[in-house]
């Protein structure tokens, strides 16, 4: 489908900070034409945070994938808090995705990386925040993954899990596995798994 940009239109009425700390929080006035060609202005709450990189670490060889565990505020709502997640890390100004993505996989995992290869960029949630997430797979000798691992100055707790992948795959439907990235990351290597172990295997 093929959309005309010059459709859609917008301008920044007002932006009015609400809170700085870690994250910023804004609220916005913002003009934009309906799909009636009409202007409409609204209010939203936007907060404002750095863009993110997840890489999903895989060994062809031994048919493993590594995962890190780790306690995450936004998960109060759930039974247990401790998700299953890739490795991931912030952006700092003036770094490539594909750098956070090393960086991350030693800090959080104690393993470095061999190719890597972009998945998707995505909006994990633009109703109310401007974060985009970078999504890679990467080649990982994951022999002796394991063990606790993160920063302690950053507060964190890491423990890092060696599991099959089928037993990942099937994490996805029973529910084992219930955060985005993690669950984009898998179901894309599920459909692409025969054609990356190709291209990895030269």
């Amino acid at each position: 489908m093929t959309r005309d940009t010059a459709e859609f239109s917008f301008r920044i009425v007002e932006t009015e900070p609400l809170y700085r700390g870690f994250y910023h929080m804004d609220r916005l006035t913002i003009a934009h034409r309906t799909f009636r060609g009409e202007e409409l202005t609204i209010q939203r709450e936007m907060m404002d945070r750095h863009d993110a990189v997840c890489v999903l670490l895989v060994d062809f060889k031994t048919d493993h994938i590594v995962l890190v565990e780790q306690f995450r505020v936004g998960a109060l709502k759930e039974d247990n808090p401790w998700l299953m997640e890739l490795v991931a890390g912030l952006i700092d100004k003036d770094e490539r995705p594909e750098e956070v993505a090393r960086r991350e996989a030693v800090e959080e995992a104690g393993l470095e990386l061999g190719r890597l290869h972009p998945i998707t960029h995505y909006l994990p949630s633009p109703g109310g925040t401007n974060e985009r997430v970078y999504l890679y797979v990467a080649e990982v000798d994951s022999t002796n993954a394991g063990g606790i691992h993160g920063l302690d100055h950053e507060g964190e707790d890491i423990r890092v899990h060696r599991v099959p992948l089928s037993d990942a795959y099937h994490w996805c439907t029973d529910g084992t596995i219930n955060n985005a990235a993690a669950l984009i990351a898998l179901q894309w290597l599920q459909l692409n798994e025969h054609q990356l172990r190709t291209d990895w295997s030269t």
